[in-house]
């Protein structure tokens, strides 16, 4: 009897688990997401829905805190978000890929799900975004700069075809179908302008997306509000929808959309909450009242719109991307005057978009997070570790290459940063012109590790005035400002010194090319006995203002306190240009002498909890406001200071001025409000 009752039971079991798995592939089989193109209207579940989506790029936002922005992004109003798949960052090089922790793309896809968002995903493989080279891995052009990306150049199609070989079974179960959040798919992405036009490029792109994602996801593109963008941006089956900014007439702004899509739902897909910045620029800035007012018409227009950007985050480390021409590399800070701040702050653009939101829709009833703390560490004194030539062994990764004439980043397998020319000369010359048009992007020229001056791309400075003697090292430091990302010039990113240096057009050959790794790992192994325990930096030449690029450290006093690290924000008024670690991590790019970014962004996962040292390291490259005679008093000005308020939109400094900040001992900052 209890064997029978044993078999009634497990037979029960087995059914009671057969009726919910059967119950769950009908919720699954039930979920759909599709275009209504006679009632004018995406379905989702067999229902018309509009979508209110903001774009978050997971690439910017610190992993640990992509929770807490979703959840914003929730408590706003919003039931959708937009993101970039980043492809340089989960593939730095060939046939290696990563999607861990910062490139867990899974995992932020997971919890937008599970925050309640539907996400639209913009696959690429070109994202622009003000990002390195648009998204593309710089090996891409290692082994040949000549090739022609976004189109059927085989040399840039292989690569390509491997990416989404490996990206898209990932995205697959987190189809909506399948459970997941991912509602619509975007291929390539404002392809209208560009200039290749190339149909067949695009239909590649989504055949290999149909293959491996199939039918049951919404396919589309994104092109500028104009016929002229749609032209070569659009493709049959692929839904056409356009982008644009406030200050519109919504009763015609569409027309452009509704020449490629006659019927169908109207889409926004980067309606401007804010714009860019550039080195050298003001701070963009678009009022709440200008951005709500336009919003209120679009969502009222029965539009679905995806706000650009409601997070715009930071750039660290090297991911700046640069526009063109002129070149214009962005900000290390990617605030865009978002609804929310570059470290996640709510704003009262966030509030007044939430309140226009809220007309056209239920907004949910759940509490807006806080706020993440910030703290003052305060001053921080920094003392002189050494210059970079006394430290090129320790810093160079793998090389010095020696080769007969220049190679370029990319040929010695560097992808961004900083990389070192030397050349021993061979003759002694005079007040000898020596031209370096070749350097990309930005040259620090040294003789015998004294400075002579700074060589810049595509500018009237690229030729110097030199004495150099038989046997002296002529070295030039060349930083990498990042790749442009948008327009043609983006097949034009070769980084470094790209052709040969003359001296009174003779061609300087036989050099030595050290690949600079100022990486976490690297500095936490450098000799203590390089410290030069100095606060003042090398001194200046009689030709040039520049010092000789140096490293600076100092260390961060963490409190004994509970709810510690919290973050910051490292303001480096009086230096001058150059890069910025803490604890190895790489902050990115300080240049306060142009602006209008004046602090830099550290979100608490870069500090460590006491008792455990915070040690900050500044790649110095031009000046170092440190011991110097300043009205007639010796001052000791080598310090940094960590803020809770970020200085963004400084009024900026012509870089032609640094002769003038120098003799008036220091620029006044002004900030505007």
């Amino acid at each position: 009897m209890a064997a029978v009752d044993s078999c009634f039971h497990l037979v029960g079991f087995l059914y009671v688990l057969i009726l919910t798995f059967s119950m769950q592939q009908g919720v699954a089989a039930a979920r759909s997401f599709t275009i209504d193109y006679d009632k004018n209207t995406f379905l989702k579940d067999g229902q018309p829905f509009q979508y209110v989506s903001g774009s978050i790029h997971y690439s910017r936002v610190p992993y640990y805190y992509w929770q807490d922005r979703l959840q914003k992004m929730y408590a706003g109003g919003l039931n959708a978000i937009q993101t970039y798949v980043t492809w340089n960052t989960h593939n730095q090089e060939p046939g290696v890929f990563d999607f861990t922790g910062q490139n867990d793309i899974e995992h932020f896809l997971k919890l937008a799900n599970d925050v309640g968002l539907a996400v639209i995903l913009r696959l690429g493989p070109y994202v622009c975004g003000e990002w390195e080279y648009g998204g593309f891995p710089a090996w891409i052009i290692r082994k040949n700069a000549s090739i022609i990306t976004r189109s059927s150049d085989p040399g840039f199609i292989a690569p390509v075809d491997q990416w989404l070989s490996v990206l898209l079974p990932r995205i697959k179960p987190l189809l909506y179908v399948n459970g997941g959040p991912i509602i619509m798919v975007q291929v390539e992405n404002e392809y209208g302008s560009y200039f290749a036009c190339d149909y067949d490029y695009l239909r590649y792109l989504r055949e290999k997306v149909l293959k491996y994602l199939g039918n049951d996801v919404v396919l589309f593109t994104t092109d500028g509000d104009g016929e002229g963008y749609l032209k070569c941006g659009t493709l049959e089956s692929l839904y056409s929808t356009v982008d644009f900014g406030p200050g519109f007439n919504v009763s015609n702004v569409f027309a452009p959309m509704r020449k490629w899509e006659p019927k169908g739902p109207l889409v926004n897909s980067e309606y401007y909450t804010g714009w860019l910045d550039h080195w050298g620029s003001p701070h963009s800035h678009t009022p709440s009242a200008t951005v709500t007012q336009y919003l209120d018409d679009l969502l009222g227009y029965g539009a679905n719109v995806n706000m650009y950007m409601y997070e715009g985050g930071t750039n660290f480390g090297f991911m700046n991307g640069v526009n063109y021409p002129s070149f214009s590399p962005v900000p290390t800070s990617y605030d865009y005057d978002s609804p929310l701040t570059e470290a996640g702050d709510i704003t009262e653009k966030y509030m007044d978009i939430r309140a226009v939101i809220a007309k056209h829709m239920k907004v949910p009833q759940v509490p807006i997070p806080p706020n993440t703390p910030k703290y003052a560490y305060g001053r921080v004194n920094m003392m002189l570790m050494s210059t970079v030539p006394n430290l090129l062994d320790k810093l160079t990764h793998h090389g010095p290459f020696v080769t007969r004439y220049p190679l370029t980043m990319e040929q010695v397998y560097q992808n961004y940063g900083f990389i070192y020319y030397r050349h021993v000369v061979k003759l002694d010359w005079h007040n000898a012109v020596l031209d370096v048009s070749a350097v990309r992007d930005r040259g620090y020229v040294l003789i015998n590790s004294v400075p002579q001056g700074v060589v810049i791309r595509e500018s009237s400075q690229t030729k110097l005035t030199i004495t150099a003697l038989t046997g002296q090292y002529l070295d030039i430091l060349v930083e990498n400002q990042g790749r442009i990302n948008y327009g043609s010039g983006i097949n034009n990113n070769t980084k470094g010194l790209i052709a040969n240096v003359t001296i009174n057009g003779l061609i300087l050959k036989d050099w030595f090319i050290y690949p600079l790794n100022v990486s976490e790992k690297v500095l936490n192994n450098l000799d203590s006995a390089v410290q030069s325990k100095q606060s003042s930096p090398p001194k200046y030449s009689g030709v040039s203002q520049y010092i000789t690029p140096s490293l600076f450290v100092g260390q961060i006093q963490m409190p004994n306190k509970t709810g510690f690290p919290q973050d910051t924000y490292l303001r480096t008024d009086g230096w001058f240009k150059g890069q910025a670690y803490v604890n190895g991590f790489n902050l990115g790019r300080y240049w306060p002498s142009a602006g209008p970014q004046l602090t830099l962004y550290v979100p608490k996962g870069a500090l460590r909890p006491y008792p455990a040292t915070n040690t900050l390291v500044l790649l110095e490259l031009e000046y170092a406001p440190c011991s110097q005679t300043r009205n007639k008093i010796e001052v000791d000005y080598c310090f940094v200071e960590f803020v809770t308020t970020p200085v963004i939109n400084a009024t900026t400094v012509s870089l032609e001025r640094r002769e003038e900040w120098n003799r008036a001992g220091g620029f006044n900052w002004h900030d505007q409000h």
